[in-house]
């Protein structure tokens, strides 16, 4: 199977990311598809935590907190649903002060959100609220293994430099129309840390996406600027116990190893800040279209507005060969079996 073309090499390490036209056939869209809603119509709602999707960022502006609850933290080996916040019917009764957080808070209660979630109703059908399904399709759902362990993405992670690539933190983001939520400027490292950095994410777009449809936006070029400098992270209580997550400083490397930056040592604090002001390129993605996604490269999506859901399946690449450390205060952590954490490398 063909990796990378030294063409495609050379756009990837420049700007940061790479759109690969055809990466699935429609033979294959159509699979994911047909999983997507069927994993959709068949969970039990009547069990559900009701868990929420957000990381905090818009938490001063929306005052959502962190999602941390157990549902949430134990997923890495799971195939679990998580809810767009604005897909709730408002809740008269939740007192504002002890159901959110600041992003620098540790008092959150996962127990009072909970309790305050499960008094909310949803506003539209189960299929209709969702955010996204994660985070182990690659394992357990045999359409998605097919095309996440495969040997094409072997070859590409070859071509990327990795000696021992693990797949982790798959998922379908739904983008419900009208209410898919944006997700702010990041970089996938932050999520998912290794000591050094070697994050790369593999977006594969099951529907079209483009202006107005909350498509990708990408910051060309700023995985050569900016550093991982904050986390994601588990937060624990006084007796050790996960109880949520939060975002952190960061204090290891915050290049991948062998990068330029990474040997000289730069950081340009002014660069990385007018980063975050400049303008995003909004990619138009067709269906069946991968995207690879540097570790440091900040991307973004906005809001979906649209009538038109935006499916997408993505996973992640870290490095697990000796010499890189996978974070243990990571808010996705491996269970003792190690499933979850999958070998691209079969032989």
């Amino acid at each position: 199977m063909p990796g990378l073309t030294p063409s495609q090499l050379s756009f990837f390490q420049e700007n940061g990311y790479l759109v690969i036209p055809n990466y699935l056939s429609p033979t294959e869209i159509t699979s994911l598809t047909t999983e997507t809603n069927t994993l959709l119509t068949n969970f039990d709602l009547t069990t559900h935590p009701l868990t929420q999707f957000t990381t905090g960022d818009d938490e001063a502006k929306n005052s959502k907190p962190h999602v941390g609850d157990d549902y949430f933290l134990n997923s890495g080996d799971q195939v679990r649903f998580f809810f767009e916040p604005d897909a709730f019917t408002p809740d008269p009764t939740a007192s504002t002060s002890t159901s959110t957080s600041t992003s620098t808070s540790t008092s959150t209660s996962t127990s009072t959100s909970h309790r305050h979630r499960h008094r909310q109703q949803l506003s539209r059908p189960k299929e209709l609220a969702v955010n996204k399904i994660g985070h182990a399709l690659h394992e357990l759902s045999p359409p998605f293994r097919a095309v996440s362990l495969s040997a094409r993405n072997a070859e590409i992670a070859r071509s990327l430099g990795f000696r021992d690539p693990r797949v982790l933190q798959s998922m379908v983001i739904c983008k419900q129309p009208g209410i898919g939520g944006a997700v702010p400027p990041h970089q996938d490292s932050e999520f998912l840390y290794t000591d050094p950095p070697s994050a790369v994410g593999w977006w594969v777009a099951l529907q079209d996406a483009g202006p107005g449809n909350a498509t990708l936006g990408m910051y060309p070029g700023s995985h050569r600027r900016r550093a991982v400098r904050r986390r994601f992270v588990r937060r624990y209580n006084a007796e050790g116990e996960a109880c949520g997550t939060e975002f952190v400083g960061n204090d290891g490397p915050g290049f991948p190893r062998g990068s330029a930056e990474e040997e000289e040592k730069q950081e340009e604090e002014e660069e990385e800040e007018g980063e975050m002001e400049a303008e995003a390129d909004f990619l138009n993605i067709k269906a069946g279209s991968l995207v690879l996604i540097h570790g440091n490269v900040l991307h973004k999506s906005d809001k979906n507005t649209s009538p038109r859901s935006r499916f997408a399946y993505t996973f992640h690449v870290i490095e697990g060969a000796d010499g890189w450390v996978y974070d243990k205060r990571n808010w996705l952590q491996p269970p003792a079996d190690g499933r979850g954490f999958s070998k691209l490398y079969q032989s």
